[in-house]
């Protein structure tokens, strides 16, 4: 196998699981893409790109929608905010590090894990203000 952990590759959704969609790596090799990880519609037969989460002693490969690690992904992440932030009338956003899991993956298809890292960095650009209701474009 020539697979390393945080490799690009392209995956085929398969068939949904109970964790998640078995995928096809490459044309050659099966994963798991986890639910829990899924921030944007997906459905079978439908071609994506990924990258390679885990490798398990096992052999078995897990796989991820979006780049390994805080650096391939905090750029993305701070992007899509202000983004929203600017084609926002009011220049803010109804969502704050208080807000929940499913709100703030509806409005912006991330974690809030990832919401809560990206606004932090914008927040010490000095960027944006958090308020207690929403954060606001400065």
């Amino acid at each position: 196998m020539d697979l390393q952990i945080g490799d690009k590759v392209e995956l085929i959704i398969e068939k949904e699981t109970a964790l998640g969609y078995v995928v096809l790596i490459n044309d050659e090799f099966e994963g798991l893409l986890y639910r829990n990880e899924i921030f944007e519609d997906v459905e079978l037969d439908m071609e994506v790109d990924g990258y390679i989460k885990n490798i398990r002693e096992d052999g078995k490969i897990d796989v991820s929608l979006r780049p390994q690690g805080f650096k391939n992904v905090i750029e993305t992440d701070v992007e899509k905010i202000l983004n929203k932030l600017k084609k926002s009338k009011e220049g803010y956003l109804l969502l704050t590090d208080k807000s929940s899991p499913e709100s703030i993956k509806f409005h912006l298809k991330m974690s809030k894990k990832a919401f809560k890292k990206a606004i932090g960095n914008l927040y010490r650009q000095k960027v944006i203000l958090l308020k207690e209701d929403r954060i606001e474009l400065i």
